[in-house]
């Protein structure tokens, strides 16, 4: 029998999902969401595109909310399950950006995508040195995640061989 795995797909919250930016006289559809205090407007698009892309992908969190994602977001995104999450490490003096050791630990050689609104060249650099296909996928704060993205994503997933597992 022949298996494959499916392409991972790294998922920033803030920017992504939770948008803020926006002018308050134009306020995108979504849902506000309180956690811990603070005020969240979740996307009304979110629920419907992290489902879309759980087809094509493995979901796994990649946001300073770590374990609080899973805690906070399944039951308001609708997800079937919890998702794996990062953990973050310090970083002393580093060059690079806060979140790549995690990805690079959590991904190994695996294809993957990483949707966030904050890459930068540190991340852009990585991602051009990577062995294994890898897509970055940048969003706008104020509008987040959107059905284009989606639709890249899912035409970026589509073109990758299939790999034996084994």
């Amino acid at each position: 029998m022949r298996h494959s795995q499916k392409p991972l797909l790294f998922i920033d919250i803030d920017g992504v999902l939770s948008l803020f930016g926006f002018q308050s006289d134009s306020r995108p559809a979504g849902v506000w969401l309180n956690v811990e205090g603070i005020v969240h407007l979740i996307s009304a698009t979110a629920s419907e595109h992290l489902q879309r892309l759980a087809e094509p992908f493995d979901l796994v969190w990649c946001s300073g909310w770590e374990e609080k994602a899973n805690e906070h977001l399944l039951g308001a995104l609708v997800l079937p399950n919890a998702l794996p999450f990062l953990t973050f490490t310090a970083q002393d003096g580093a060059q690079k950006h806060w979140k790549l050791d995690a990805i690079d630990d959590h991904a190994s050689h695996r294809p993957l995508a990483w949707v966030d609104d904050a890459h930068d060249d540190s991340c852009r650099a990585w991602a051009s040195a990577r062995a294994a296909p890898t897509l970055l996928v940048s969003t706008d704060p104020p509008t987040g995640l959107t059905g284009a993205h989606v639709e890249a994503l899912e035409r970026w997933a589509d073109r990758l061989p299939v790999v034996d597992s084994d």
